[in-house]
């Protein structure tokens, strides 16, 4: 039971709970899942069971893309379209000024995370002091929108692909998008359309999954290194092999950093790290699963 499912979470789900539900399915011991989607947004969310969860840190950091519908001229105590409404603005956006508005967002930006959001300061979640009632101070910090397309725009709503870092909040963008606009704006839709390597297109819905067999949910299960696809990869003889998987340090030369460790037979053992002459065990798995042939071998 190691592996990743790739699940197109449907709206009005927390990612919690979607969670939960696969767990359930599979009946597995350890879950967990890549990047929070917010209830109302639908999409790609990799949630990784077994031994997959000792690697799923290292796709937080990955990019992502979305596909995210905007309404001008509303602005809401959430920034999307499950808060309040708190202004209505009339608006009078030609095309070529959106175009040139979003060219503006293109490359690092700072963006200040919302109040209503998971975020902690001070060992609490930001949304608790906003239902308290209670200001905050929220730093902005650095993100990087890699890239927005405009798809279509009927004059109030504009739907966008987004590719974008880690830590980027898309209603945020919405809002900030808006405000330049001078007319306001909030979030009305939002989908997930890839996480690091990962895309929706191989995604599969509960409601697929609920039609398979135990056996067939299995076969939707992608390897745990995909995870790490982006390590360059160290592929170890039988002996260095058992040497590294008891925890033990063998000597190796090569660039520092962190790498794939596969046996000769292509089976994934886990990470180690590069350092001082030596091969430190980093996340090992437990038990030697089958999985893909590494792309590259460097003895």
């Amino acid at each position: 039971m190691d592996g990743v499912l790739l699940l197109d979470k449907p709206q009005g789900v927390t990612s919690n709970a979607a969670l939960q539900r696969v767990k359930r399915l599979f009946w597995a011991k350890k879950a967990g899942h890549v990047g929070t989607l917010d209830p109302m947004a639908s999409g790609l969310l990799p949630i990784c069971l077994g031994e997959a969860t000792k690697f799923s840190g290292y796709m937080l950091a990955a990019d992502k893309c979305y596909t995210a519908q905007v309404q001008l001229g509303v602005t809401t105590a959430t920034g999307d379209a499950e808060g309040e409404i708190t202004s209505r603005c009339a608006v009078d956006v030609s095309r070529e000024g959106l175009d040139a508005v979003l060219a503006q967002f293109r490359g690092d930006i700072m963006q200040t995370p919302p109040i209503y959001s998971a975020l902690k300061k001070d060992g609490r979640p930001l949304y608790s002091y906003a239902r308290a009632g209670e200001t905050v101070d929220i730093p902005p910090r650095a993100v990087t929108i890699r890239s927005i397309e405009l798809l279509d725009f009927d004059g109030a709503i504009f739907r966008i692909q987004v590719r974008c870092s880690k830590g980027t909040y898309i209603r945020v963008l919405a809002e900030d998008i808006g405000r330049s606009l001078g007319c306001g704006a909030m979030l009305s839709g939002l989908r997930r359309d890839e996480v690091g390597g990962y895309d929706l297109s191989a995604a599969i819905t509960f409601e697929g999954l609920e039609l398979l067999t135990s056996e067939q949910r299995l076969s939707h299960l992608l390897p745990p290194d995909g995870l790490v696809a982006v390590l360059p990869v160290i592929t170890l003889d039988l002996p260095v092999m058992r040497f590294f998987m008891t925890g033990r340090r063998p000597p190796m030369e090569g660039d520092v950093g962190f790498y794939r460790m596969y046996s000769e037979e292509g089976r994934f053992l886990g990470l180690g790290e590069l350092r001082d002459g030596l091969l430190l065990p980093r996340r090992l798995m437990s038990e030697l699963s089958p999985t893909l042939e590494p792309d590259t071998l460097v003895s």
